[in-house]
């Protein structure tokens, strides 16, 4: 891991870019963090977008962890910002907006085209980065998830046992082959689904709920769009982190 800038945000804060490998990142330290006190840590995954376009949010929700005594830290996914492309996943999205914009079902052929290789790129990224962060003397356990592409995070709580609670963002499709993985899930999860998402399938989200094999599970539903989260229930997300992260 190297840092390649460093600010301060309000004096509350400390912001600090780093690349890991190819990889961008940003990690968000609290100033109380130190080697005598070092902060649990919560992983913010994003959409997969350009990590600049959701900077904003990201920073919001670092902020307030960070009032709460958590680190936070993000990573640019595979295929984002200014990462390389691959052909399976740009002919995918072209397949996905014919298919939405002609108003056909989205095929589960698509979906799988869609998601599983970035599921399958993300997460020894996301394991590689978690490596290098609980390896600085001010970042402790234990360790949280929170966001970005549902598949992603439902694999990565599988696969990485360093994870003690997830909160995940019900938003993006879901191949088939996830509901399997979801039963192996046993940690406690929140999930967040806003009700009216136009690019969500609503019954999937469920499904995929009922299918979480942990004993300890939340569900929050809202009214309203893929972006019109209240804060409200990011607030209680946040609260959910807290009970089982300190």
């Amino acid at each position: 891991m190297h840092f390649t800038s460093e600010r301060r945000l309000d004096g509350a804060v400390l912001e600090r870019e780093f690349t890991l490998g190819e990889i961008p990142g940003i990690l968000w330290t609290p100033a109380s963090a130190s080697a005598s006190a070092p902060a649990p840590l919560i992983l913010l995954s994003p959409p997969p977008l350009v990590l600049r376009k959701t900077y904003p949010r990201l920073v919001a929700r670092a902020r307030h962890a960070a009032a709460d005594g958590f680190a936070t830290a993000t990573i640019e996914l595979p295929g984002s910002g200014d990462r390389p492309r691959w052909p399976g996943a740009e002919q995918a999205r072209a397949d996905l907006r014919r298919a939405m914009e002609a108003g056909d079902p989205v095929s589960d052929e698509i979906i799988d085209a869609l998601v599983l290789p970035l599921v399958d790129k993300s997460v020894p990224e996301w394991q590689a980065a978690l490596d290098a962060l609980l390896s600085l003397p001010e970042i402790g356990g234990p360790v949280g998830y929170s966001g970005g592409v549902i598949s992603i995070g439902t694999r990565l709580v599988v696969v990485e046992p360093r994870i003690s609670a997830a909160v995940l963002f019900a938003g993006s499709f879901v191949p088939r082959t996830m509901f399997e993985e979801a039963r192996q899930v046993t940690i406690p999860l929140h999930v967040l689904l806003q009700w009216d998402d136009e690019g969500n399938d609503r019954q999937a989200a469920l499904d995929l709920f009922d299918a979480f094999g942990s004993k300890e599970k939340t569900l929050h539903a809202n009214m309203g769009g893929h972006t019109g989260v209240p804060q409200s229930a990011g607030d209680e997300a946040g609260r959910f982190l807290a009970r089982h992260l300190k």
